[in-house]
């Protein structure tokens, strides 16, 4: 079973491995990690709380209800930030610096659903 800190690490490496892909070009695979690191935090606060996170669905709920919990509109907002990079990984038609825009509200997503994880 997976753990929430695995999930937490598994989302950390994936937002590493996103910048790297992004860095070397390849903007499928950028957009691919940088949505799996948002994937992985969510199911970790999911986790950590007892909320099912096992479908592609449960990740906009557990966003929407975690935006509702806190009050804070960017959790979703950022969440669909990162829903259009997993997009990307199909459509491939953003831009580099589009796509590193995304990867930022990711980066701001991690953080703000690791700091719930600390409370």
């Amino acid at each position: 079973m997976t753990t929430t800190t695995d999930y937490q690490v598994g989302s950390r490496a994936m937002m590493t491995q996103s910048r790297n892909e992004l860095a070397h070009g390849d903007f499928q695979q950028a957009s691919e990690k940088g949505w799996g690191a948002a994937a992985q935090m969510l199911k970790a606060v999911a986790q950590a709380r007892g909320w099912e996170h096992d479908r592609h669905r449960h990740l906009h709920r557990i966003a929407s209800r975690l935006r509702a919990e806190t009050g804070d509109r960017d959790i979703y907002r950022f969440f669909s930030e990162a829903s259009t990079l997993h997009e990307n990984f199909y459509e491939n038609q953003m831009a580099a610096h589009d796509i590193d825009e995304a990867l930022q509200d990711v980066e701001r997503l991690l953080d703000k659903l690791e700091a719930i994880l600390s409370s």
